[in-house]
């Protein structure tokens, strides 16, 4: 417990840092471009056809003329709206994960190994694609999982646990791997995460509940939040970087030391470590 609440605010310390702050940015141009490229060519013709898919449904049709009767005729466009939003998130927040997996994570590992860990020997047990299958892969069922999960999230706590516990599995994987990819043999790294697994788990959901939290933003915008959709968005991508930045720099601090405790209680490791005589 002691360790977790040290990389803890170790991590949240580094996010004040320029380069991290700096690093954070490109994620956001990236997605920022891809969120406007989207609003620009399809974002009328994606809420058109949401619109023509909820009203050829019965049940939401008699809704929504009940809706009519009620003078809340723009609630058909405001909810399509809605509905439109609701499937870019998760694709925001994926590509996101990835970007800050391929681009953040290598820096914020060589900072966090420079400043905390410089005689830490590097062993390279994890290469840059075996590092991009892993991501993709759990991504993909992460995805799935989430997919699965949603006919779950009417039951009101349910959307309170299934989502942040889907996308703190993922963190787990993602930056379990990534961050001790260029310190710890293959050997190693597979020991470390089965020895901590229920720890980096832990700390894969509570970013999974911190991630939940730029969500916070449409519901405290309300109804504006659909007429400045790409700046509230942008707005989210950011939060959603830093919040990804803390969870790298956390699983840093917290893997790189659990790695060299490993290395300083198995002679076997220090004997390679060693040069010769």
């Amino acid at each position: 417990m002691q360790s977790l609440i040290d990389s803890f605010w170790r991590a949240a310390a580094y996010c004040l840092h320029a380069r991290v702050i700096g690093l954070s940015l490109l994620p956001l141009v990236v997605c920022g471009a891809l969120v406007f490229g989207f609003m620009f060519f399809f974002w009328e013709s994606a809420i058109a056809g949401v619109r023509a898919t909820m009203e050829s449904w019965l049940l939401i049709e008699s809704a929504l003329r009940w809706l009519d009767s009620m003078g809340l005729q723009s609630l058909r466009t405001g909810l399509a709206a809605i509905v439109v939003l609701a499937g870019l998130l998760p694709v925001v927040i994926v590509l996101s994960l990835l970007l800050v997996a391929l681009c953040m994570t290598p820096a914020i590992v060589r900072l966090v190994a420079e400043r905390r860990f410089p005689l830490l020997v590097k062993k390279r047990g994890g290469t840059l694609l075996q590092s991009v299958a892993a991501a993709l892969g759990a991504t993909l069922l992460a995805l799935v999982l989430i997919v699965l999960s949603m006919p779950l999230w009417l039951v009101p706590p349910l959307v309170m646990v299934l989502p942040p516990l889907i996308w703190g599995w993922l963190t787990y994987r993602v930056f379990g791997f990534d961050v001790l990819a260029e310190h710890a043999s293959a050997d190693e790294r597979r020991a470390l995460l089965k020895a901590h697994r229920l720890p980096l788990l832990a700390m894969g959901v509570v970013c999974g509940y911190l991630g939940a939290v730029p969500s916070l933003i449409w519901a405290i915008a309300g109804i504006s939040a659909i007429i400045f959709a790409p700046f509230v968005v942008l707005l989210a991508i950011w939060l959603y970087t830093l919040v990804f930045a803390f969870s790298t720099a956390w699983f840093t601090h917290y893997a790189l030391a659990a790695l060299q405790a490993q290395r300083a209680a198995d002679p076997v490791v220090i004997s390679e470590v060693l040069p010769e005589a």
